[in-house]
């Protein structure tokens, strides 16, 4: 069974969105950690609403190609993503692979690890509380280290404890 660490994001309608793609997920897949949703201001384009990021760790028997056609892409379809616009652009959804086991390959010319667990505190954050002792496979530092370092970032992120992704009859250890 692999595990798959996830980053999702929305900025449309935000606070249902990304509970619809978690519920999505729990029905393709074993969901076993969904991490606290963190409020965050736009990259690139700020002239947009902020996003809601989170994390989800998922154990799932497809290998990563799979993973991203027939089950990322295909929720954030179901959720009306639209991808013709800005990369950058407010979305629906967003659901990034961004590490995979312990392994370092290139998915559709993308890297795995994914440089935002390194780069982007809304990436790295929202991991580190879902698995904070997973070690990068390329840094070999824990996620909980990496997240750290983040501390300045930190304080321009707010914890949205108002918003609970967990799905009780889903998660388990």
């Amino acid at each position: 069974m692999n595990r798959a660490y996830l980053s999702l994001g929305s900025n449309i309608n935000p606070e249902q969105n990304l509970r619809a793609a978690i519920e999505l997920l729990a029905t393709h897949t074993r969901l076993l950690a969904v991490s606290s949703v963190w409020e965050t201001a736009p990259v690139g384009i700020t002239d947009q609403p902020n996003f809601l990021n989170a994390a989800a760790l998922i154990a799932t028997d497809l290998r990563p190609s799979a993973l991203k056609w027939q089950v990322l892409r295909v929720i954030e379809a179901q959720l009306h993503r639209d991808r013709s616009g800005h990369r950058f652009g407010p979305r629906t959804i967003d659901i990034d692979l961004v590490l995979f086991n312990n392994a370092i390959f290139e998915l559709d010319g993308s890297p795995i690890p994914d440089p935002d667990v390194l780069a982007r505190p809304f990436v790295a954050i929202p991991l580190a509380e879902i698995a904070p002792a997973y070690r990068h496979p390329e840094t070999g530092q824990p996620l909980e280290t990496i997240a750290a370092a983040f501390h300045g970032e930190k304080q321009k992120m707010t914890r949205r404890d108002d918003i609970n992704l967990n799905i009780e009859r889903s998660i388990s250890g």
